[in-house]
């Protein structure tokens, strides 16, 4: 099995697995809305153009990056701006002294964001995507709720309506897969399809998710994520 180390995809087969990633993407992209398409065809075009897969970065600045593009460079730092929030991009060393910003494409998140669309492309692309994972602590469950309409009517449901209407693409990578396990007392739980995903909710989205579940049901204050089992 290929080495997925941090950043870097390496080892023998590393051209194929690099095409996986992409088309995990791509196919994550066709299942969410135009805004959020046109944004990951942008990540994956600067990725093929100038994304270092040996060093796990890509230093380019923004007005080459609008030149790819064929957009103003307001509009490159917006979308930038949207995918660290999908979290798919991250600094890794921040422009100084007229050196531009180097940025990491965020393998794990990907994988993560992706895992329940891999079935689309068929059950060979989602073995070798399990695998790319790896095995044990931190793999991405293929196990994921299929992505539909929500027709229960727990506190959990109506979160999940006002995290989708509050920004489709975050919730489609984020919220939507995490599913129900229990509620007890001022406590709801739930499960993550990986340990990865639950860590980055618990980091980055904890406050919007628990800020919609109290909304959804005022007797609830405090929200658990957990992961696989």
């Amino acid at each position: 099995m290929m080495a997925q180390q941090g950043h870097h995809l390496t080892g023998p087969g590393a051209s194929v697995r690099k095409y996986d990633l992409l088309t995990a993407l791509g196919t994550f992209a066709l299942a969410a809305d135009r805004s959020t398409q046109r944004r990951v065809l942008r990540l994956i075009t600067l990725i093929t153009a100038r994304y270092n897969w040996t060093r796990g970065e890509f230093s380019v600045g923004r007005r080459e990056i609008a030149r790819l593009w064929s957009v103003d460079e307001r509009t490159v730092k917006r979308e930038i701006g949207a995918l660290k929030a999908l979290g798919f991009l991250t600094v890794k060393r921040p422009g100084a002294r007229g050196r531009v910003t180097t940025y990491a494409v965020e393998i794990d998140a990907i994988l993560s964001a992706s895992a329940q669309d891999w079935d689309r492309v068929g059950p060979d692309f989602a073995d070798r995507m399990t695998l790319m994972t790896g095995q044990g602590d931190g793999a991405v469950s293929t196990v994921v709720p299929f992505p539909g309409v929500v027709t229960d009517r727990s506190e959990w449901s109506r979160a999940r309506m006002a995290l989708k209407a509050a920004d489709k693409a975050r919730y489609q990578a984020w919220f939507q897969p995490l599913v129900r396990e229990s509620r007890a007392a001022d406590t709801l739980t739930l499960r993550a399809p990986s340990s990865f995903h639950a860590d980055y909710v618990l980091t980055h989205l904890i406050g919007e998710l628990t800020r919609a579940v109290a909304v959804a049901e005022p007797g609830i204050v405090t929200v658990e994520i957990i992961g696989p089992s």
